[in-house]
């Protein structure tokens, strides 16, 4: 029974021994854009490429660095808590398939402006 439980429990850790190393391994790239925060431990960037998820409540959540408190300054407000959009830049991981940031290395926060002038970014509000 030994045998058995060994091999089942091989055969369960294989699959993601093959695909955690293509999600880790992305190189870091720096992508700036509207970062909204509609709602509790929800968060996406949204840049000239698309939506990328960085966390869902109850569910996904990148690694790394933590977001800093964006409400302090050239933040909307658009929700209670303090929830809303602001902009900035993240330097991190992402999955490409997945529209997923893995693995965040930095943020800086950016000037409501900066996200406004720029003709790429869709408005977020």
């Amino acid at each position: 029974m030994k045998v058995v439980s060994l091999i089942l429990a091989g055969s369960l850790v294989a699959p993601v021994a093959h695909t955690a190393p293509q999600m880790t391994g992305a190189k870091p790239e720096t992508r700036c854009g509207w970062i909204a925060n509609p709602t509790p431990a929800n968060w996406w960037l949204n840049d000239k490429a698309g939506e990328w998820t960085i966390s869902e409540q109850g569910g996904y959540q990148a690694t790394g660095a933590d977001l800093p408190d964006f409400s302090t300054h050239d933040w909307v407000v658009t929700n209670a808590g303090d929830h809303g959009y602001g902009c900035a830049c993240l330097t991190a991981s992402y999955d490409h398939k997945t529209m997923r940031v893995l693995d965040i290395k930095s943020v800086k926060q950016r000037t409501l402006r900066q996200c406004k002038v720029d003709k790429g970014l869709k408005s977020p509000g």
